[in-house]
C-alpha cells in the first residue's frame, strides 16, 4: 500500500480547503503532530480514522485512494473533465490541441 501517496492527497484536499494540519486534526479529533504523519506516509490510520478524514475533507475514498487504487485514473480524468468543462470555449480547444499532438505523438512512437 503506498501510503505517501495516500497522505499526499489527504494533504492536497486538505489545502484545497485552505485548513491547516491543526483544523483538520480537531475536525477528526486527532492530534496535529499525527495528521503531519499520514500526511508524510510514516502512519498507517485505521479504516475508522481514515473515514473520519475522508468525511470531514468531504471528500470520496476514490479521491483520497486515486494513486494506489487500480483505476484510479477515472478519478484523475474526471477531475480533468471538471476543470476542462469550467474553462472558456477557447481555452479548452487549446487543451485539445495539445491532447490531439500528444496522442499523435505516442501512436507515431508505438509504430
Amino acid at each position: 500500500m503506498d501510503w505517501l501517496s495516500i497522505g499526499r492527497n489527504i494533504k492536497k484536499k486538505r489545502l484545497a480547503k485552505s485548513w491547516k494540519q491543526a483544523t483538520l486534526a480537531e475536525r477528526v479529533d486527532l492530534s496535529e503532530c499525527y495528521v503531519g504523519m499520514i500526511e508524510r506516509g510514516e502512519k498507517v490510520p485505521k479504516l475508522e480514522t481514515l473515514v473520519h478524514i475522508v468525511n470531514a475533507l468531504d471528500s470520496t475514498s476514490d479521491e483520497i485512494l486515486e494513486g494506489v487504487l487500480n483505476r484510479g485514473y477515472e478519478v484523475r480524468m474526471s477531475e480533468y473533465i471538471k476543470l476542462i468543462g469550467n474553462l472558456p470555449k477557447e481555452e479548452q480547444n487549446e487543451i485539445f490541441e495539445v491532447l490531439d499532438v500528444m496522442l499523435k505523438h505516442r501512436r507515431k512512437r508505438k509504430k
